[in-house]
């Protein structure tokens, strides 16, 4: 009887260059995908290389395979970012009415927070989220690549694509909501410390951070559990900008804040807002890692979905994988064009 246990390693020899690729077994190839298939003949060598090479080789080929990916990580960063700014002005600026209709400010900061925390709902659950996994967050991406879940050139242009999206986003808003966007109570809705300081701004994005990637990893590794993950996302949300936007304004993404300072022009202690998220989310995911072990990290989407193909290096059930015809994802729905 073959060894019936899942492969799930992945380690350096993953990222090495195409030609280098070739001259792996199906075994290794198939590790590097963390396929959950038994290592058994059942298994069928050409698809393993050809689905391991096509995510795993350099840029140009990342980017004709997964542009779709990047361009979708882009629109949810932009789209955040516009409902960003449209409640920030709708709430914020004084020539709107809500500002003198509500004028105690934790009220204003749930109704933000409602907003976002919805907003963020809505992306994870919606088409683009489904296919990329709705990171639209470095810190996030950066996370995923260090547990294993997502090749490397894929991250970069993860990366590259949120940041790029939260600036167009922030355009878009300028164009649409004029002058209202840049006056000083909305300021592009940038976030910067308060006036508790630096230190304080610094260790509220580094524990949202932390404990909104705890929450991820717990739940979205849990199939029975993971649908619920995005709701959770968007409660942390809503708590985070009532009890945090005073200290740090509440970002937890460096995109998000770039993207804002930006067009401010206003670039106060921006390195906290690259350093606290970034470690946050790496030590909930050391913790997660010492706790539950490598095997227990299934995939890099937010949201369960078997709607459409996983592009991760993923272990989950019920997402739809191409390279394994045989899933119970595959049988039940075909695979989207």
């Amino acid at each position: 009887m073959g060894d019936s246990r899942p492969i799930s390693t992945f380690s350096a020899a993953c990222l090495a260059p195409e030609s280098q690729l070739r001259g792996q077994s199906a075994d290794t190839l198939g590790s590097c995908l963390n396929l959950s298939q038994p290592a058994t003949g059942a298994r069928r060598k050409g698809d393993i290389s050809h689905h391991a090479r096509k995510a795993l080789t350099g840029p140009k080929t990342a980017l004709l395979h997964h542009w779709p990916l990047y361009l979708s990580e882009a629109a949810e960063l932009a789209i955040f970012m516009i409902s960003a700014c449209c409640f920030t002005v709708w709430l914020y600026d004084p020539a709107y009415p809500a500002l003198h209709l509500i004028p105690l400010s934790a009220l204003r900061r749930l109704l933000m927070g409602i907003a976002m925390g919805l907003t963020a709902i809505g992306i994870i659950h919606s088409p683009l989220g489904q296919r990329s996994g709705a990171h639209f967050n470095p810190a996030i991406t950066l996370t995923y690549l260090r547990l294993g879940k997502i090749p490397i050139w894929d991250a970069i242009f993860y990366i590259l694509f949120q940041f790029l999206g939260g600036a167009f986003g922030v355009a878009l808003s300028a164009i649409f909501l004029g002058p209202s966007i840049a006056v000083p109570s909305v300021n592009y809705a940038v976030t910067v410390p308060g006036r508790f300081g630096t230190a304080a701004a610094f260790f509220a994005e580094l524990f949202m951070a932390t404990l909104l990637m705890a929450v991820v990893l717990w739940f979205s590794n849990r199939p029975s559990l993971a649908k619920y993950t995005s709701y959770l996302v968007g409660v942390l949300i809503l708590f985070y900008i009532l009890l945090f936007a005073p200290v740090s304004g509440f970002s937890i993404n460096p995109a998000r804040t770039v993207a804002s300072a930006l067009f401010a022009h206003l670039w106060t202690a921006l390195w906290l807002y690259f350093v606290a998220p970034i470690s946050g989310m790496m030590l909930a995911a050391e913790f997660y890692l010492r706790i539950y072990g490598i095997e227990k990290v299934l995939c890099a989407k937010l949201h369960p979905s078997s709607r459409y193909p996983c592009s991760f290096l993923c272990n989950f059930p019920d997402h739809l994988h191409p390279e394994r015809p045989h899933s119970a994802a595959n049988l039940r729905n075909p695979t989207p064009s």
